[in-house]
């Protein structure tokens, strides 16, 4: 049996912050590259398109599946104490507030995430950032910038979806099956749901999550190994490290939010 030697442990411990320095500093490249985004937003408006249109069939069935379990569960839970009416104001707090972010950011990590990271670790592979680096052409902030920035303001724009898609399902589940009011699910969600406090802290977790979940996809792409099974592994990664990442900056923001 081998035991850890003190210098293992230290050389372990450095390689970790070595990391993370080179992560940190990636990523404030990365928001620096925002004005050369803007100048070149055709780069930019592909990798919207890329990114949320292609994920936008998932997104909206997700929500739609979503609303519809909400509204079951909440309408025998609320039944239970005589207030079904209150229906429609379960179902969209629990979804702008917490379900709509969280689970639009996780699907946006298996399908978009993995797709960026792929991307750029087979454009490592087949040295074309080598080949731009040769060119003068900085790979940051031709490749990375710009699926980034699509990244950050796709991920809020999906989450708005998979709520709206969700509240819907609600409705159908609630008004048209179990025979609420319609007047009564509409009524209580509009008086019920503040729209800077419940809409706008589903929105700052969007925004978080778009920023996490892309930075997580590029990074893991752009130091991949060279080679289909690095690819492969930094796929992986990517889902795992992005997934843990949403999950524990959602309570650290929901604690946060209600703390104020």
């Amino acid at each position: 049996m081998r035991w850890w030697h003190p210098a293992d442990v230290g050389f372990a411990a450095r390689r970790k912050l070595a990391d993370l320095g080179y992560g940190a500093r990636l990523f404030m490249r990365l928001l620096a590259d925002l004005g050369p985004c803007l100048r070149r937003f055709g780069l930019v408006r592909d990798q919207i398109h890329f990114l949320g249109n292609y994920s936008l069939a998932i997104i909206a069935v997700s929500g739609l599946f979503v609303g519809f379990v909400l509204g079951l569960q909440g309408y025998y839970t609320l039944q239970r104490y005589g207030a079904s009416d209150a229906l429609g104001l379960l179902v969209t707090l629990s979804l702008v507030r917490e379900l709509g972010p969280v689970v639009a950011a996780l699907l946006f990590a298996g399908r978009a995430g993995t797709s960026l990271t792929a991307e750029v670790g087979l454009m490592k592979a087949g040295e074309q950032l080598s080949a731009m680096e040769m060119m003068a052409v900085d790979p940051v902030r031709r490749v990375l910038a710009p699926r980034f920035w699509a990244g950050v303001i796709t991920l809020p724009l999906l989450s708005a979806v998979f709520s709206a898609v969700g509240v819907l399902g609600g409705w159908v589940v609630g008004v048209l099956m179990l025979g609420v009011d319609s007047g009564a699910f509409w009524g209580q969600m509009q008086s019920g749901v503040d729209v800077l406090r419940d809409v706008g802290n589903g929105v700052i977790k969007s925004v978080v999550f778009g920023f996490t979940v892309s930075f997580v996809a590029l990074l893991q792409g752009f130091e991949a190994l060279p080679t289909p099974e690095g690819v492969s592994r930094a796929t992986t990664r990517t889902v795992v490290v992005a997934s843990l990442a949403v999950l524990g900056l959602d309570f650290l923001l929901t604690a946060m939010m209600f703390s104020l």
